[in-house]
């Protein structure tokens, strides 16, 4: 299981990421997992019976969804995780700050799939709180990553005032 780390600490991941292909029944089968993760496309067509089932549900997006198209159940949703599907592939930094400022997402914002030590400066600066590392990425080194800068120009979710304004 990768590293998670929540709130610049280590900690436990008690979420699961279910695939779509898994369906419903790997959501409402399983006894030994009680918060799981669902993809948007499975979140929209089964909304109903999701909310009903004695799990604790989160929705992950890939970089391609639009995150307005959560914006009626942000209030609602305890985690959304946002999917890096390579290191070069950046759109989930932009749907990390539309969901925090546009949307007003109070909860746990993860960073999954190809989450590399480089980024996680930029990514707690737009928004997310929780990462899971990949593999082969030290956890020493990837606490490191938060203290990399002390202060940056630009107005970010975590300092939405821009350094001349600070002054």
């Amino acid at each position: 299981m990768p590293t998670l780390i929540k709130n610049g600490q280590v900690a436990a991941n008690d979420w699961q990421l279910v695939d779509m292909d898994a369906g419903l029944d790997k959501v409402e089968g399983t006894d030994t997992v009680s918060n799981v993760i669902v993809p948007l496309a499975m979140w929209l067509a089964e909304k109903d019976t999701l909310t009903g089932c004695d799990k604790t549900i989160g929705v992950w997006l890939d970089s391609e969804d639009d995150p307005y198209s959560l914006a009626d159940d942000v209030a609602s949703l305890p985690l959304i995780a946002l999917k890096f599907p390579s290191f070069r592939d950046g759109r989930a930094y932009s749907s990390a700050a539309i969901l925090r400022t546009r949307l007003n997402f109070k909860g746990e914002l993860r960073a999954v799939g190809d989450v590399l030590r480089d980024q996680l400066y930029y990514m707690q600066k737009c928004g997310f709180d929780s990462f899971e590392l990949s593999d082969g990425v030290k956890t020493e080194d990837a606490l490191s990553a938060f203290s990399d800068f002390h202060t940056g120009y630009q107005s970010t979710v975590t300092e939405p005032t821009p350094l001349f304004r600070r002054r």
